[in-house]
């Protein structure tokens, strides 16, 4: 492997990584230093998460910058304000001994107008999130004729999460002579059309194989009844005492909740989310960077940019409505070289949506127990005799209660005293976990396709909509435009089938009256067109791929438009319309929770 000096990086760059304890370049940082150096060709780069992609491309853009020019040289695209402000970070860090050379962040949620006096005042380099670029691209305060680097960060994420008309829009403002840098974590075809159309016989680089999981994180996966999902938490967290991690919950207010929920109980953890403020956010993620948090519990969009090399697990409350998210949420661990698990918590029915993440990711998912009572008591033990036993013992400090502390202990054995000492720390476990119940479900799955999806429900309602392929419709807008609707906090949707010219979903059936009158008050439209949705005969369980139920019934309507000691389920409201681009809808034929979302605005 070579060093920094010999990738071309001058002297300056080279004592700033020194000081921050950078020794030798990562493999991306190795081929896509050298080659943005040399090279003016375009660049599509795959790096997994968590291997130094934001060195990979700000070094080589530091080591041209011209500082003597005070107009904006290089603007880095990335989806989320956490990860503009820690791209922006490192840069000042990379880049702190260039005198002359500035970097202005820009993102919503902060004030425009200082930002805007920033840029007024010069920079060489901006980082941005993709809705408040453009805004300052419309209000001309963000210019960018001499523009020679844009880099596209998390491109993946971006499109996720509804911003390709704004990445568009930024794309189109820059000129033809620059140089674009895309890096992703995954490539789906959206990414691949980005690079169709925006980049010129991009070079293409990667590190590791696209589109999988770390070979360093192991994918494990409990069975668990809705109910008892908040209760398998506090038994992993239990039986793995050192645990430093990230819980994936899909909502902001799910979030608040599992992790309300954890500090009520005694458990070092807080919560990220877009309801927080940017200060509040910062507060939790110096409280998690020095462990004073064990487990921090967010949002996929929120938790995107943590630089956190140590984390021992990710857990899945719910499983993502994107299988690409998989990969980003796992990547949170393993990272740097360490070893870390990536747990999934499903319901039986959930069981088949595994499979294609695992075709995604090329891992097989291990399906683990989860611990019991007697086994979390015998870990919890001697974690505490282990404690005891290496604990510094600062006798200047005691020395002077020793004589009165000897007299209290007088005429008990060494057996004895050893036992109420493991006791005084021990006994809230003993007692809360008793008479624990076995909380695996290990009930038979319900019947499902090759794909994870139920062939049958009796419980759901299937509707037609008017409005399919062609209309550029996906789940994810379908989804949206649900959720738009504001039908109810907790209706569960089932399998979505998006067909060329109309499609269909389908929705708890004791929410057919909420779903009809709120489609029929909101008279919805969706790209131009009005909105029909009626309620359509059940699929026949494996028949044809559904056509026969092709024709919708007309009696459904037409409508245009310290202590442990709590045993609490995780079951969350999952209603509160989102800005900060949290994951929430859901994929063809999953099943979830309708929360009020709507796809395609400004996330940031």
């Amino acid at each position: 492997m070579s060093t920094f000096s010999e990738l071309g990086l001058k002297e300056e760059i080279l004592s700033a990584l020194i000081e921050m304890g950078y020794e030798t370049p990562s493999e991306i940082q190795e081929k896509a230093i050298p080659q943005v150096i040399s090279s003016t060709d375009d660049l599509k780069a795959f790096a997994q998460t968590g291997t130094g992609k934001t060195a990979a491309f700000s070094l080589p853009i530091i080591q041209q910058i011209d500082v003597n020019n005070n107009n904006v040289q290089a603007i880095i695209l990335s989806p989320t304000r956490e990860l503009a402000v820690q791209i922006g970070d490192q840069i000042e860090k990379f880049s702190k001994n260039i005198r002359g050379l500035k970097v202005v962040t820009v993102y919503g949620g902060a004030s425009i107008e200082d930002q805007s006096r920033k840029l007024n005042r010069g920079a060489q380099i901006v980082v941005g999130t993709p809705g408040r670029t453009v805004d300052l691209i419309n209000r001309r305060r963000l210019k960018l004729e001499n523009l020679q680097w844009l880099v596209l960060d998390e491109a993946d994420e971006m499109l996720n999460m509804g911003f390709k008309d704004d990445l568009d829009a930024v794309l189109e403002s820059t000129p033809d002579t620059k140089q674009t840098l895309l890096f992703s974590a995954t490539f789906p075809r959206e990414v691949e059309a980005i690079a169709r159309n925006y980049m010129h016989e991009p070079v293409e680089i990667s590190a590791g194989t696209k589109n999988t999981g770390s070979d360093d994180v192991s994918n494990e996966y409990y069975v668990v009844t809705e109910r008892n999902r908040y209760a398998a938490i506090k038994r992993i967290a239990d039986v793995n005492p050192d645990i430093y991690g990230i819980i994936f919950c899909r909502t902001r207010r799910e979030c608040q909740e599992v992790s309300e929920k954890l500090i009520a109980d005694g458990y070092n953890a807080d919560s990220l989310h877009g309801d927080l403020s940017q200060a509040q956010r910062d507060n939790v993620m110096q409280k998690f960077r020095n462990k004073t948090v064990q487990m921090l519990v967010a949002t996929d969009v929120a938790a995107r940019g943590l630089d956190v090399n140590n984390l021992t697990h990710v857990i899945n409350h719910k499983l993502p409505d994107q299988n690409e998210a998989y990969t980003h949420r796992s990547g949170r661990t393993g990272r740097a070289g360490n070893k870390g698990t990536s747990i999934v918590l499903v319901t039986s029915r959930e069981v088949g949506k595994l499979r294609p993440i695992e075709r995604k990711i090329q891992k097989k998912f291990i399906k683990r127990e989860v611990p019991s009572g007697k086994e979390i008591c015998e870990i919890q033990l001697f974690k505490l005799v282990e404690k005891v036993k290496n604990t510094e013992i600062n006798t200047k400090e005691i020395s002077g209660y020793l004589d009165n502390i000897y007299e209290q202990f007088d005429g008990l054995s060494r057996e004895e005293l050893i036992q109420k000492f493991i006791s005084v720390e021990f006994n809230a476990f003993l007692e809360y976990y008793s008479k624990a119940n076995d909380i695996n479900d290990n009930r038979p799955a319900r019947e499902t396709d090759d794909r994870g999806r139920r062939r049958d429900d009796e419980n759901m309602s299937r509707f037609f909509i008017n409005i399919g392929r062609k209309d550029n419709l996906t789940p994810p807008r379908l989804m949206g435009l649900i959720n738009d609707q504001n039908i109810t906090n907790n209706v569960e949707i089932g399998q979505i089938e998006i067909l060329d010219t109309f499609s269909f979903f389908e929705l708890d059936k004791n929410f057919e009256k909420e779903t009809i009158d709120a489609f029929l008050a909101n008279t919805p439209e969706f790209e131009g067109r009005n909105v029909n949705v009626e309620i359509t005969k059940k699929r026949r369980t494996g028949g044809g791929g559904g056509r026969s139920d092709r024709r919708p019934r007309r009696d459904g309507g037409n409508f245009r438009g310290g202590d442990r000691p709590r045993r609490d389920s995780g079951s969350g409201d999952f209603k509160g319309r989102r800005r900060d681009g949290d994951s929430s809808s859901n994929r063809s034929g999953a099943s979830g929770r309708v929360q009020n979302k709507s796809w395609g605005r400004k996330r940031d």
